[in-house]
């Protein structure tokens, strides 16, 4: 007997997930949710199994997510800090109200996950189409914890001053060589601000300067070429999806102005952002990566 996984029995489920005092299975016939040892197959299923270690992992990894400086040091206190972590980090969550929201949706993400998980390993048995999966919880945090904000003309002195020469050091190359690369990226990207670049920004919600992408157009006889003049994610911020944010956002707003190439010189590429580069279809040339809009 199969039964469709509602929005209301997924709360149910999700429920009784986290109730420790019992075993539970859903009944296929009345579609809820019952306490049971067994199950049968037919009409009763057990639900996906969610044990306080799997409770403690979510909060940590939620944690390792969090740009709230204040909030993210009494939460990780709040995680070494022994017997009655679940309800003192919920004590801790409420002093952060903003932060307590987000908690919230990256919690029925993280956990509707794990049952979409589930119910479609019974689609596969029962011959049904499985449900679509749910985006990862930290794909929502990039957008819950970070501002994405269109570039302006004030903000190259803090490009300028977050991308440094540091950027660019190489052990195996003397530090004037370092030093030229960082000049020939700085001369490049003021000759474009004279043409007129557009971009996007990416500030945590402390306001700190978290990454950049910016593009301008190229020669007049190339009105179909954009060129990337800096694309930068601060240290501090890597692994948490900005890249893909701002690349993602650029180049939507690219092909709304009908371009058709997307050119990103090598020499302002970062090693880390290569793989991201690859899976966006971007085609590695001789002196750079380019993207073919369609």
């Amino acid at each position: 007997m199969t039964f469709e996984l509602s929005d209301t029995l997924t709360d149910e489920i999700l429920s009784a997930m986290e109730n420790q005092t019992g075993e539970f299975c859903v009944d296929a016939q009345t579609k809820s949710i019952v306490e049971s040892k067994e199950s049968d197959e037919e009409r009763l299923y057990k639900i996906p199994g969610w044990s306080s270690a799997d409770g403690f992992s979510m909060r940590e990894t939620f944690v390792s997510l969090l740009h709230v400086p204040l909030a993210k040091e009494d939460l990780q206190e709040t995680l070494h800090s022994g017997r009655g972590v679940f309800r003192n980090f919920r004590d801790v969550l409420k002093k952060y109200p903003e932060v307590e929201k987000r908690w919230h949706t990256f919690k029925y993400r993280t956990m509707r996950a794990v049952i979409t998980e589930w119910y479609n390993q019974l689609c596969e048995v029962w011959g049904l189409e499985k449900l679509d999966s749910i985006p990862s919880s930290d794909e929502y945090l990039v957008q819950d914890d970070f501002s994405f904000t269109d570039y302006k003309s004030e903000d190259k002195e803090k490009i300028l001053l977050n991308i440094s020469t540091a950027e660019w050091c190489d052990d195996e190359l003397p530090s004037k060589v370092t030093d030229a690369f960082y000049e020939m990226w700085k001369n490049q990207f003021e000759r474009a601000e004279k043409i007129g670049q557009s971009g996007q920004i990416c500030y945590s919600l402390s306001d700190e300067f978290a990454g950049c992408i910016t593009y301008s157009p190229c020669l007049e006889n190339q009105k179909n070429l954009v060129f990337v003049t800096s694309f930068y994610v601060s240290e501090n911020f890597r692994g948490l999806g900005i890249g893909t944010e701002l690349l993602s956002l650029s180049i939507s707003r690219i092909k709304e102005t009908g371009k058709k190439w997307v050119i990103l010189p090598d020499f302002i590429i970062p090693e880390f952002l290569t793989p991201l580069l690859e899976r966006m279809d971007f085609k590695k040339t001789r002196s750079g990566y380019i993207l073919v809009l369609n």
